[in-house]
């Protein structure tokens, strides 16, 4: 494969349909944005695991949802990777990338170096956050921590809590083109059974780890046997497929699912982004008062305020801040 046909699939999303099955899916890759999501922050490798895992599981599941603003997981635990944030933003506009940020916060002192990243969040909850917009309730579900891996939540919350049986396989870690320099590399499939399908609800008992509800769990028939089969398909991908750069998405779809008959639809192109502001700052600071204000204020006399997705870094006078501003102001006119 020539270079430019590598370049073309890097930083987007693939939806795709398999006729036979009645299953949809998503095939991502993510290179440029997860250098820039991991790039603002020096994370340890295991805490770096966590959020490339997450960025991935944020751009494969915004792009299955009619999203007109904001998705947003967030998995929150008792061990050293206190929270892992991410937010995909849908495209503004036709032909507008989708935007993708993520951030990590952990205890460094608690770290244990080495270790499988997954069991560095301890017990806790993976929750999914779907914000329409301004004047629209947010939808958030939340399940507990379990499986072994971010994408095993993933799945356990759409089974628990969407019924819809779902599945990841993702790769992701530090690869090397020849003649390039070192980059973050990240590819993954998701497959779902459409809404529209049969589901038969949940059977007596749950399956999964710590008694949560497994895709086995809600599906028999014609369905149990599709999905078993588009199951085992994907079991034969290889990592290095997932990641690419050399294996094309359609390339790799008909390689896995010839005979499911595959369909792809319209790639989206994804881009890190975020979308802090000054503005947005000092909306977060207008519910304070002019006392409160004065506690967050610098020696220097300044109030400063920092992204912790994407660095950036505000300084602001305080007497232009909270819900006394404009008294503040009026004193010293």
């Amino acid at each position: 494969m020539s270079l430019g046909s590598q370049i073309a699939w890097d930083d987007t999303v693939l939806p795709f349909q398999l006729d036979r099955s009645d299953i949809r899916g998503r095939v991502a890759r993510l290179d440029g944005v997860l250098d820039q999501v991991l790039a603002q922050h020096a994370y340890p490798p295991e805490i770096e695991a966590l959020v490339a895992e997450a960025a991935l599981l944020t751009a494969l599941i915004g792009q299955t949802i009619k999203l007109r603003w904001r998705l947003s997981l967030q998995v929150r635990g008792d061990g050293p990777a206190r929270l892992i944030a991410t937010d995909y933003y849908a495209p503004t506009q036709d032909g507008a990338p989708a935007r993708i940020r993520a951030y990590a916060s952990y205890d460094a002192d608690r770290l244990v170096s080495g270790a499988e990243p997954f069991s560095q969040i301890g017990k806790g909850y993976f929750a999914m956050l779907i914000d329409q917009g301004r004047d629209m309730v947010p939808y958030q579900g939340i399940t507990p921590i379990a499986g072994g891996s971010l994408s095993a939540c993933a799945e356990t919350y759409f089974a628990q809590s969407e019924q819809l049986p779902t599945r990841f396989a993702l790769s992701f870690g530090r690869a090397q083109i020849p003649g390039q320099a070192e980059r973050w590399r990240g590819g993954g499939v998701m497959l779902q059974l459409m809404p529209e399908g049969s589901v038969s609800g949940a059977q007596e008992g749950a399956s999964g780890d710590a008694g949560l509800m497994h895709a086995d769990d809600i599906l028999d028939g014609d369905e149990a046997e599709n999905w078993t089969r588009a199951n085992t398909l994907l079991d034969t991908v290889e990592e290095m497929e997932l990641i690419g750069p050399t294996v094309q998405p359609t390339d790799l779809l008909v390689r896995l699912f010839h005979e499911e008959r595959p369909r792809v639809f319209d790639a989206q192109l994804v881009t890190f982004g975020c979308t802090c502001s000054e503005d947005r700052v000092r909306q977060s600071l207008s519910i304070y008062s002019a006392k409160d204000i004065s506690h967050m204020t610098t020696p220097e006399g300044i109030v400063t305020a920092d992204c912790q997705f994407c660095g950036a870094h505000y300084e602001m006078d305080p007497a232009t801040l909270g819900f006394e501003a404009e008294a503040a102001k009026d004193d010293d006119a």
